[in-house]
Parts: structure tokens; C-alpha cells; sequence
């Protein structure tokens, strides 16, 4: 697509071709906080929690039962 002509390239599909005047704000962008990470979770998974609260809950379960990591070594000064 030219930025110059402002319409979209014939290859392109129909389904990719946005009216950007139509565009609405993200409605869930105010939900999200400025360090969050989104991950998206298959259907089977995501069906077994029931909110963000239930699987952060059991991420940190499975964080706190990991061993701990050994301190990395340190270097000595050459």
C-alpha cells in the first residue's frame, strides 16, 4: 500500500483493509497495567480458570515448589 495514494494494493484481501475513520478506542486498555505481560492460554486451558486472579495464583504455586536457582558465579577481575 502507498502511503502517498491512501488506497489499499488489489492483492490485498478485504478482510485486511481497515477504515480507519470507523476505528473505535480499545476498550481494555485502561485495564491493563503499564508492566503487564498478555498470554494467550489454548481454549482447554482456559477453560479450567475462571479469572486472571485463579491463574496467577496457580503460577505462583508452581514458581514457589521450583528449586531454588544457584547464585550465578561470579567473575574474577583479570
Amino acid at each position: 500500500m502507498s502511503k502517498a495514494s491512501g488506497k489499499a494494493s488489489p492483492e490485498m484481501r478485504a478482510e485486511y483493509r481497515l477504515e480507519y475513520s470507523e476505528a473505535k478506542p480499545n476498550r481494555f486498555a485502561t485495564r491493563m497495567a503499564q508492566d503487564s505481560v498478555v498470554v494467550v492460554l489454548d481454549p482447554d486451558v482456559a477453560s479450567v480458570f475462571k479469572s486472571s486472579e485463579s491463574v496467577n495464583d496457580l503460577l505462583r504455586s508452581v514458581i514457589s515448589a521450583l528449586p531454588a536457582k544457584p547464585a550465578p558465579k561470579k567473575r574474577r577481575a583479570s
